[in-house]
């Protein structure tokens, strides 16, 4: 006979208890005209293993992660990588700058890379509409 080992169990039971409570949340609203892009680099730079990247953000502003402020979020920066889900905080292997930053340092193997950048609110998820900026390519020497 199989059974499931108890921690499983519990692992299995709280992660279904907290499907509704993703499926209920409520999204932080943007507003109209809100945009993230890069200040620098620019989409085609060819830049050297370290470099600087500059955020900027039409139409709402920059507050840390877990504070409570209209119209405000905080960036991630994306490299080589597709965009979350909009519905869910996000994660994963994404530059988190909850602090409120709006530009870092990065050092990137040589080659062609990816870059992009989405905002989160308070809680880590993007907003409603959400606020992404193009994604642009990098060549790094």
């Amino acid at each position: 006979m199989f059974r499931f080992p108890i921690p499983s169990l519990i692992a299995v039971s709280l992660a279904l208890t907290t499907l509704p409570a993703l499926a209920e949340m409520e999204l932080t609203p943007s507003p109209e005209g809100a945009r993230v892009y890069f200040i620098e680099p620019t989409d085609g730079a060819t830049l050297p293993a370290t470099f600087t990247v500059t955020f900027g953000l039409e139409n709402m502003g920059v507050a840390p992660a877990g504070i409570d402020v209209p119209a405000t979020g905080h960036h991630h920066l994306l490299i080589d990588q597709e965009l979350p889900p909009f519905d869910q905080p996000i994660g994963g292997d994404v530059k988190h700058f909850g602090g409120g930053q709006t530009q870092t340092q990065v050092t990137l193997t040589p080659g062609t890379h990816t870059l992009q950048l989405i905002l989160g609110d308070m809680n880590h998820v993007p907003h409603d509409p959400p606020v992404y900026s193009e994604q642009i390519t990098v060549r790094v020497e």
